[in-house]
C-alpha cells in the first residue's frame, strides 16, 4: 500500500469515526412509557352513582303520639328487636281506661235488657197465637185478641229498640278503646328500635305544623336492606328493574356486594340544575351475609348494563379520541393504530378489531413527547390479567 492509499483510507477512518459521533450525540432518545398487553377475559358496561349514596332500611317509622301527654311506660330501649304491635310508649290515660270500662259495663247491661225485651217480645208472640187459635173456636173474645196482638207488637218493638241499644253501647266501647289507644305508641312492624326521644315523666306533644320534631320513638326494619344512590340523568334510561349491580360500602373497602336493582324513580331530581339525577334503589342479593351492616352507611352501587366474558380487551385509560390506540411494537416505536371498540367501563374497553392478543399499548397516550413513530420503551413491567 502506497502513503497515498494509506492516507486515503485513514482520512476515511476518521470520517467514519466523525460520522458516527455525530450520529451518536444526535440521535432520539427513546422514551420510556408505561403499557400493558391486549387481553381477554371479562368486561362489563357499567354506571355508577354521581354522589355517594346510602344504605337504608327497607321500613323506617318515625312515630310519635299524636296527643298531648305524661309518659308513664317506656317498654323499649335502643337497640331493642321488638314485634309487630308491641308497645313501644304509653302515656298517662287512667280517664280513658275508666271511660272504655264504663263504656263496657253500658254494652253488657244493653245486652241484658235486649235479651230481657225479646224474650217478652216471644212470649207475647205465643199469647197472640193461643188467643187467635181460641178465637177461631169461638172460645176468646175479639178484644182479647187485639189486646195479645198489640201486646205483641210492643214487644216486637221493644226488642228491636233494645238490640239498636246494644249497637250503639258496642260504639260506645269503640269509640273508648280508640281514646285509648291513642295515648298508646305501638310498633307497626317488627324492627329494630334506634333512637328514644323521651323519658318517664316527660311531657311530650305533637309537632306542630310544620315544625319537625324529633320522633318518640325510631323504629326501622334491618331484614332487607337497600342502596338509595343517584345516578346521572343520561344515563338513568338505560337502568332497568332487575340488573345486576356491585355494592360498595366505605365500612368495607375490600369487598364488593352483590345486588339487583329493585327501583328506578319515575322522576328526575333538580336539587342541583347543572346535575339533575334520577335515584335508583339496589337491594343486596345476600343481606344476612354482611356482619354488621347498618342504615346510613354511605355506598356506591354500579349497576351492570351489559357483560362479555371472554373477549379481546385493553385498559380504557389507553383510548384516545376516534378510538386509537399507540401500540409499541417489536422495532422499538410507537405506532398510532385505529380500532374498533365495544362495551366499555372506566377500567377496561372491548376490542372487536385492530389489535391482537398480547400487543402493547400505551397507557399514557396524551403525554408529553409520546407521538406516532417515537422510539420508545416500556416503562415497567406489563400488568398481567
Amino acid at each position: 500500500m502506497t502513503r497515498t492509499t494509506r492516507r486515503i483510507v485513514l482520512a476515511a477512518a476518521v470520517l467514519a469515526l466523525v460520522g458516527a459521533a455525530i450520529w451518536y450525540l444526535s440521535r432520539t432518545e427513546p422514551i420510556a412509557v408505561p403499557v400493558a398487553p391486549a387481553a381477554r377475559g371479562v368486561v362489563e358496561e357499567t354506571v355508577a352513582n354521581t354522589r355517594a349514596g346510602t344504605v337504608e332500611a327497607s321500613r323506617r317509622a318515625r312515630i310519635a303520639p299524636d296527643i298531648s301527654g305524661q309518659v308513664t311506660r317506656l317498654a323499649v330501649s335502643e337497640g331493642d328487636r321488638v314485634e309487630k304491635g308491641a308497645i313501644l310508649m304509653e302515656l298517662w290515660n287512667t280517664d280513658r281506661r275508666a271511660e272504655l270500662e264504663l263504656a263496657r259495663s253500658q254494652r253488657q247491661a244493653a245486652e241484658a235488657k235486649a235479651q230481657q225485651a225479646c224474650q217478652e217480645a216471644e212470649a207475647a208472640a205465643r199469647e197472640a197465637r193461643r188467643q187467635l187459635q181460641l178465637r177461631q173456636k169461638d172460645m176468646s173474645s175479639e178484644e182479647a185478641v187485639d189486646q195479645a196482638v198489640t201486646k205483641r207488637e210492643s214487644a216486637r218493638a221493644n226488642c228491636r229498640a233494645a238490640r239498636s241499644q246494644v249497637k250503639v253501647t258496642a260504639s260506645q266501647v269503640d269509640a273508648a278503646r280508640a281514646r285509648l289507644e291513642r295515648t298508646i305508641l305501638r310498633a307497626p312492624f317488627t324492627g329494630t328500635v334506634a333512637e328514644v326521644n323521651a323519658e318517664l315523666g316527660e311531657i311530650v306533644t305533637p309537632s306542630p305544623p310544620g315544625i319537625p320534631t324529633p320522633p318518640a320513638v325510631d323504629l326501622i326494619d334491618t331484614a332487607c336492606p337497600h342502596v338509595s344512590a343517584p345516578i346521572d340523568e343520561v344515563d338513568a334510561p338505560q337502568v332497568k328493574v332487575g340488573m345486576p349491580a356491585r355494592i360498595h360500602l366505605d365500612a368495607y373497602p375490600e369487598q364488593a356486594f352483590p345486588g339487583r336493582v329493585m327501583r328506578v324513580a319515575p322522576y328526575v331530581l333538580e336539587a342541583e340544575k347543572q346535575a339533575r339525577t334520577v335515584e335508583v334503589e339496589v337491594a343486596f342479593d345476600h343481606p344476612e351475609g354482611i356482619e354488621g351492616l347498618m342504615p346510613g352507611y354511605s355506598a356506591d352501587a354500579e349497576i351492570i348494563l351489559d357483560r362479555r366474558d371472554d373477549t379481546l380487551h385493553v385498559p380504557t385509560e389507553a383510548i384516545t379520541e376516534g378510538d386509537r390506540v399507540l401500540v409499541l411494537g417489536d422495532d422499538g416505536r410507537l405506532h398510532r393504530r385505529p380500532v374498533k371498540t365495544g362495551l366499555s367501563n372506566w377500567e377496561r374497553t372491548e376490542i372487536t378489531d385492530g389489535l391482537d392478543a398480547g400487543e402493547r399499548v400505551v397507557l399514557s397516550p396524551t403525554r408529553e413527547g409520546v407521538a406516532d413513530g417515537v422510539p420508545a420503551v416500556a416503562e415497567a413491567a406489563e400488568d398481567g390479567e
